[in-house]
Protein backbone atom coordinates (compact mmCIF):
# COMPACT_ATOMS: atom_id res chain seq x y z
CA UNK A 1 0.00 0.00 0.00
CA UNK A 2 1.14 3.42 -0.93
CA UNK A 3 0.45 6.58 0.84
CA UNK A 4 -2.19 8.82 -0.85
CA UNK A 5 0.81 11.52 -0.96
CA UNK A 6 2.55 9.12 -2.98
CA UNK A 7 0.07 8.25 -5.41
CA UNK A 8 -1.99 11.43 -5.79
CA UNK A 9 0.76 14.05 -6.41
CA UNK A 10 -0.31 18.01 -5.24
CA UNK A 11 1.04 19.60 -8.54
CA UNK A 12 -0.37 16.78 -10.96
CA UNK A 13 -2.97 17.57 -13.31
CA UNK A 14 -5.40 15.19 -14.57
CA UNK A 15 -7.58 14.88 -17.33
CA UNK A 16 -10.87 15.21 -15.27
CA UNK A 17 -9.76 18.73 -13.68
CA UNK A 18 -11.72 21.58 -14.32
CA UNK A 19 -10.27 24.97 -13.21
CA UNK A 20 -12.85 25.43 -10.03
CA UNK A 21 -11.62 28.43 -7.35
CA UNK A 22 -15.46 28.61 -6.63
CA UNK A 23 -16.02 25.17 -5.71
CA UNK A 24 -17.01 25.17 -2.12
CA UNK A 25 -20.11 27.48 -3.43
CA UNK A 26 -20.84 25.76 -6.86
CA UNK A 27 -21.00 22.45 -4.65
CA UNK A 28 -23.63 24.39 -1.86
CA UNK A 29 -25.53 25.22 -5.22
CA UNK A 30 -25.56 22.08 -7.01
CA UNK A 31 -26.77 20.24 -4.33
CA UNK A 32 -29.58 23.28 -4.15
CA UNK A 33 -30.23 22.56 -7.44
CA UNK A 34 -30.65 19.08 -6.69
CA UNK A 35 -33.30 19.23 -3.73
CA UNK A 36 -35.11 22.42 -6.22
CA UNK A 37 -35.29 19.61 -9.02
CA UNK A 38 -36.44 16.39 -6.93
CA UNK A 39 -39.21 18.40 -5.12
CA UNK A 40 -40.28 20.96 -7.46
CA UNK A 41 -39.10 20.67 -11.02
CA UNK A 42 -39.17 17.53 -11.86
CA UNK A 43 -42.89 17.14 -10.32
CA UNK A 44 -44.42 20.07 -12.33
CA UNK A 45 -42.37 18.33 -15.88
CA UNK A 46 -44.32 15.36 -14.84
CA UNK A 47 -47.61 17.08 -14.83
CA UNK A 48 -47.16 18.60 -17.59
CA UNK A 49 -45.91 15.48 -19.06
CA UNK A 50 -49.24 13.65 -18.14
CA UNK A 51 -51.93 16.34 -19.18
CA UNK A 52 -50.04 17.18 -22.02
CA UNK A 53 -50.91 14.40 -25.33
CA UNK A 54 -47.35 13.78 -27.11
CA UNK A 55 -48.12 15.43 -30.29
CA UNK A 56 -48.61 18.50 -28.59
CA UNK A 57 -45.74 18.25 -26.17
CA UNK A 58 -43.85 18.20 -28.80
CA UNK A 59 -45.61 21.19 -31.29
CA UNK A 60 -44.80 23.36 -27.91
CA UNK A 61 -40.62 21.94 -27.99
CA UNK A 62 -41.01 23.06 -31.99
CA UNK A 63 -42.69 26.63 -31.05
CA UNK A 64 -39.99 27.42 -28.38
CA UNK A 65 -36.95 26.02 -30.61
CA UNK A 66 -38.63 28.30 -33.88
CA UNK A 67 -38.25 31.55 -31.52
CA UNK A 68 -34.52 30.46 -30.33
CA UNK A 69 -33.32 30.63 -33.81
CA UNK A 70 -33.17 34.35 -33.97
CA UNK A 71 -30.53 34.09 -30.87
CA UNK A 72 -28.77 31.24 -33.30
CA UNK A 73 -28.85 33.57 -36.35
CA UNK A 74 -27.35 36.63 -34.19
CA UNK A 75 -24.60 34.28 -32.90
CA UNK A 76 -23.92 32.97 -36.26
CA UNK A 77 -23.54 36.26 -37.49
CA UNK A 78 -20.88 36.85 -35.41
CA UNK A 79 -19.00 34.22 -35.39
CA UNK A 80 -18.78 35.16 -39.28
CA UNK A 81 -20.75 31.64 -39.89
CA UNK A 82 -22.49 32.13 -43.46
CA UNK A 83 -23.41 28.55 -43.38
CA UNK A 84 -24.56 28.50 -40.13
CA UNK A 85 -26.28 31.53 -40.37
CA UNK A 86 -28.04 30.88 -43.81
CA UNK A 87 -29.35 27.49 -42.03
CA UNK A 88 -30.74 29.20 -38.87
CA UNK A 89 -32.41 31.89 -41.26
CA UNK A 90 -34.06 29.15 -43.53
CA UNK A 91 -35.26 27.02 -40.72
CA UNK A 92 -36.68 30.51 -39.01
CA UNK A 93 -38.78 31.30 -42.53
CA UNK A 94 -39.72 27.42 -42.91
CA UNK A 95 -40.94 26.58 -39.78
CA UNK A 96 -42.64 29.71 -39.18
CA UNK A 97 -44.97 29.61 -42.29
CA UNK A 98 -44.77 25.77 -43.43
CA UNK A 99 -44.85 24.88 -39.59
CA UNK A 100 -47.70 27.37 -38.52
CA UNK A 101 -45.65 29.38 -36.12
CA UNK A 102 -42.82 26.94 -35.48
CA UNK A 103 -45.19 23.67 -33.98
CA UNK A 104 -44.19 21.59 -37.06
CA UNK A 105 -40.47 21.36 -37.92
CA UNK A 106 -40.79 21.12 -41.37
CA UNK A 107 -37.08 22.61 -41.48
CA UNK A 108 -35.58 19.60 -40.34
CA UNK A 109 -37.69 17.22 -42.57
CA UNK A 110 -36.76 19.04 -45.40
CA UNK A 111 -32.80 17.95 -43.75
CA UNK A 112 -32.05 21.51 -42.41
CA UNK A 113 -31.12 20.68 -39.13
CA UNK A 114 -30.71 22.85 -36.28
CA UNK A 115 -27.77 24.12 -34.91
CA UNK A 116 -27.16 26.15 -32.02
CA UNK A 117 -25.43 29.11 -31.48
CA UNK A 118 -25.08 31.38 -28.07
CA UNK A 119 -22.96 34.65 -26.54
CA UNK A 120 -20.98 32.08 -24.46
CA UNK A 121 -19.76 29.88 -27.70
CA UNK A 122 -19.31 33.59 -29.72
CA UNK A 123 -16.84 34.48 -27.14
CA UNK A 124 -14.58 31.26 -27.41
CA UNK A 125 -14.83 31.72 -31.13
CA UNK A 126 -12.90 34.94 -30.84
CA UNK A 127 -10.17 33.32 -27.88
CA UNK A 128 -11.91 34.27 -24.74
CA UNK A 129 -11.44 31.49 -22.26
CA UNK A 130 -13.99 29.82 -19.96
CA UNK A 131 -12.63 31.11 -16.73
CA UNK A 132 -14.01 29.45 -13.82
CA UNK A 133 -16.33 27.03 -13.54
CA UNK A 134 -19.85 28.43 -12.11
CA UNK A 135 -23.31 26.59 -10.95
CA UNK A 136 -25.73 28.87 -11.29
CA UNK A 137 -28.65 28.60 -8.85
CA UNK A 138 -31.64 26.50 -11.15
CA UNK A 139 -29.79 27.29 -14.42
CA UNK A 140 -26.85 24.49 -13.56
CA UNK A 141 -23.39 24.42 -15.03
CA UNK A 142 -21.42 27.18 -16.60
CA UNK A 143 -18.41 29.61 -16.40
CA UNK A 144 -17.61 32.90 -16.24
CA UNK A 145 -17.58 33.09 -19.86
CA UNK A 146 -20.97 31.10 -20.67
CA UNK A 147 -22.79 32.76 -18.11
CA UNK A 148 -21.76 36.14 -19.42
CA UNK A 149 -22.73 35.01 -22.48
CA UNK A 150 -26.47 34.14 -20.90
CA UNK A 151 -26.54 37.44 -20.02
CA UNK A 152 -26.07 38.86 -23.53
CA UNK A 153 -28.47 36.53 -24.81
CA UNK A 154 -30.99 37.85 -22.43
CA UNK A 155 -30.18 41.12 -23.24
CA UNK A 156 -30.81 41.07 -26.49
CA UNK A 157 -33.70 38.90 -26.72
CA UNK A 158 -35.31 41.55 -24.31
CA UNK A 159 -33.76 44.21 -26.93
CA UNK A 160 -35.75 42.36 -29.93
CA UNK A 161 -38.60 41.45 -28.01
CA UNK A 162 -40.31 39.57 -30.75
CA UNK A 163 -43.84 38.59 -28.63
CA UNK A 164 -44.06 42.48 -28.00
CA UNK A 165 -43.88 41.52 -24.21
CA UNK A 166 -42.82 45.20 -23.61
CA UNK A 167 -46.42 46.35 -23.19
CA UNK A 168 -47.50 44.48 -19.83
CA UNK A 169 -48.66 41.34 -21.95
CA UNK A 170 -50.26 38.84 -19.78
CA UNK A 171 -48.92 36.19 -21.21
CA UNK A 172 -45.38 36.77 -20.40
CA UNK A 173 -45.49 34.92 -17.06
CA UNK A 174 -47.16 32.03 -18.34
CA UNK A 175 -44.52 32.15 -21.56
CA UNK A 176 -41.74 32.20 -19.91
CA UNK A 177 -42.73 28.94 -17.19
CA UNK A 178 -43.73 26.87 -20.19
CA UNK A 179 -40.28 27.49 -21.96
CA UNK A 180 -38.44 26.56 -18.57
CA UNK A 181 -40.64 23.34 -18.10
CA UNK A 182 -40.11 22.31 -21.82
CA UNK A 183 -36.36 23.03 -21.76
CA UNK A 184 -36.28 20.60 -18.00
CA UNK A 185 -38.49 18.05 -19.85
CA UNK A 186 -36.34 17.79 -22.46
CA UNK A 187 -33.05 16.69 -20.63
CA UNK A 188 -32.76 13.24 -19.33
CA UNK A 189 -30.28 14.13 -16.65
CA UNK A 190 -31.35 13.18 -13.30
CA UNK A 191 -29.15 14.08 -10.27
CA UNK A 192 -27.29 11.69 -8.20
CA UNK A 193 -28.42 9.05 -10.35
CA UNK A 194 -25.60 8.89 -12.21
CA UNK A 195 -24.17 6.29 -10.52
CA UNK A 196 -20.84 7.87 -9.98
CA UNK A 197 -19.34 8.58 -6.62
CA UNK A 198 -18.16 11.72 -7.60
CA UNK A 199 -21.26 13.20 -9.74
CA UNK A 200 -20.04 16.90 -9.57
CA UNK A 201 -16.74 16.22 -10.67
CA UNK A 202 -18.02 14.20 -13.76
CA UNK A 203 -20.51 16.94 -14.27
CA UNK A 204 -18.10 20.00 -14.43
CA UNK A 205 -15.37 17.82 -16.42
CA UNK A 206 -18.48 16.70 -19.22
CA UNK A 207 -19.58 20.49 -19.15
CA UNK A 208 -16.17 21.60 -20.45
CA UNK A 209 -15.65 19.14 -22.93
CA UNK A 210 -19.15 19.28 -24.46
CA UNK A 211 -18.69 23.41 -24.74
CA UNK A 212 -14.80 23.03 -25.98
CA UNK A 213 -16.71 20.97 -28.68
CA UNK A 214 -19.43 23.23 -29.01
CA UNK A 215 -17.23 25.92 -29.64
CA UNK A 216 -14.78 24.15 -32.12
CA UNK A 217 -16.89 23.25 -34.55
Amino acid sequence: MYPVSEVLKEDAEFPIDVYDPFEGFNRSVYKFNAKFDKYILMPVVRGYRTITPDPVEKGVRNFFANILEINNIINSLLQLKPGATARATGRLVINTTVGVLGFWDAATAMGIYRQREDFGQTLGRYGVGSGPFLVIPILGPSNVRDFTGFVADSLIWAEIDPLNFDNDNDLEIPYYLLLGINMRAQQGFQYYETGSPFEYDLVRFLHQKARELEISR
